[in-house]
């Protein structure tokens, strides 16, 4: 059911080297980039025409508008069944908690007497945020993206989501309801490339926003990357992982329900295991046959994620190699189920989140540990961050001298200029001055 990469005895080798030895999903958002150019260059011309073309086309229903009516999303409310409104409300809560520390404050910096430098942070106008609603659906992530935006203080928030043909068109209702929980009214029936488009270029009910964000598959990870540089992005997200780092301690029952866990979003997800323990290797493969068949989606999804070549059992000498493995693999979910976890986290340098010990499982993290779970993929965990309130504000620098303060600075900055040969630059200095060489 799933393979394995023995990397045991020689020494692991460095950089892409070892990379390249791990195990990874066949993503390849260049190709997928030519198929959504003219989706998108449509839904510029021809706005809310082209969206409810395409739902009819790749949703099967025709719309009659794109934007959800205010009474849909109330009435999505007010018939959500009343433990999952707790359970979403409970979340909302906890992402609240964590998310408020997170925001910016200004400072000023006194770099000298009469010189400063003050850093101020501001959130973008508007926001575009993006919640799948393919092969499951996601109210999470509604509030994954909701919550960090406005506790950025974001005043513009617009979400998109498939029109679903179960619903009449309409987002699914839970996508609504989570919507009406959060006080999001503007909401738009829209999937895939034709959903980041419409944040992009704006339609004739979707007003143009300045940043797009929220998870999704290779056509929304390809719209993101055609817009790259007109609008705002998160990242292009590749298909779900889960890395787990274990040693002989490990639960076998607890490390195969968590690869079982992430390999049920998609047949593309990723599911590592990477551990010193052969007997936990196998123990976790025997436990793997009776827990998946006793799931849901075995055939579409959990079989092909955890057979394809994305996913392995990674066997090595020791813990220290296994921490040289996932800091390599920069997993979007890295757990840790080691003796002395805690330790052994704080040697991990890349990964989209950290998940400590037996008792904080990856599903924690993706409803109500109160963490985001709008993470980097593919490796991009090494130079790259989750989804937070940072993700939505903007560091401004403002620099305020005095006559004085610039004066005793002013012949560095020509000397520099004539250095780079931008005598303008210099002269731009000299005329606030009667000038002359210092020293002459």
């Amino acid at each position: 059911m799933i393979s394995r990469i023995d990397l045991r005895g020689d020494a692991l080798p460095e950089g892409p080297a070892l990379r390249d030895l791990l195990p990874r999903a066949d993503f390849d958002v260049s190709a997928a980039l030519e198929k959504v150019r003219p989706i998108c260059e449509a839904v510029h011309h021809r706005g809310d025409a082209a969206l409810i073309d395409y739902a009819e086309k790749f949703d099967g229903v025709r719309l009659d508008q794109v934007r959800v009516p205010a009474e849909a999303i109330e009435r999505a409310l007010a018939e959500l069944d009343p433990a999952v409104r707790a359970a979403l409300e409970e979340s909302i809560r906890r992402a609240r908690i964590v998310h408020r520390e997170q925001r910016r404050t200004t400072h000023t910096t006194q770099v000298v007497p009469g010189g400063s430098v003050t850093e101020k942070w501001v959130p973008v106008d508007r926001v575009g945020l993006y919640a799948p609603g393919g092969r499951s659906v996601y109210p999470s992530s509604v509030i994954m993206n909701v919550v960090p935006a406005q506790e950025a203080g974001v005043q513009s928030i617009a979400l998109a989501s498939p029109a679903q043909a179960e619903s009449d068109g309409l987002p699914h209702p839970t996508i609504l309801a989570a919507c009406a929980l959060l006080g999001i009214d503007e909401v738009y029936a829209a999937g895939g490339a034709t959903a980041v488009a419409m944040f992009a270029y704006g339609t004739e009910s979707c007003p143009p926003a300045n940043m797009v964000t929220g998870p999704g598959n290779i056509w929304v990870a390809a719209a993101k990357r055609y817009f790259t540089g007109k609008i705002g992005i998160d990242s292009e997200a590749g298909p779900t992982e889960i890395a787990v780092l274990a040693d002989e301690t490990a639960d076998p029952v607890h490390v195969a329900a968590d690869l079982i866990s992430q390999a049920e979003h998609d047949p593309l997800a990723a599911a590592v295991l990477v551990t010193d323990s052969v007997t936990l290797a196998d123990a976790v493969e025997k436990e793997l046959q009776p827990q998946v068949a006793a799931t849901k989606h075995i055939e579409d999804r959990i079989t092909p994620a955890l057979a394809g070549r994305q996913s392995a059992i990674v066997l090595v000498s020791g813990v220290d190699e296994g921490l040289r493995v996932v800091n390599a693999y920069g997993a979007e979910h890295l757990e840790i189920q080691t003796a002395d976890a805690g330790s052994v986290a704080d040697r991990v340098t890349n990964a989209g989140a950290i998940f400590i010990g037996p008792w904080a499982p990856v599903s924690l993290g993706d409803y109500a540990a109160g963490s985001n779970h709008v993470l980097p993929t593919g490796g991009c965990a090494c130079h790259s961050s989750g989804l937070s309130v940072q993700s939505f504000l903007r560091g401004i620098h403002i620099v305020d001298y005095t006559r004085e303060a610039l004066a005793e600075v002013a012949h560095h900055v020509v000397t520099l200029a004539e250095a780079e040969d931008l005598p303008a630059h210099g002269a731009a200095i000299k005329a606030r001055f009667e000038w002359k060489v210092p020293g002459k």
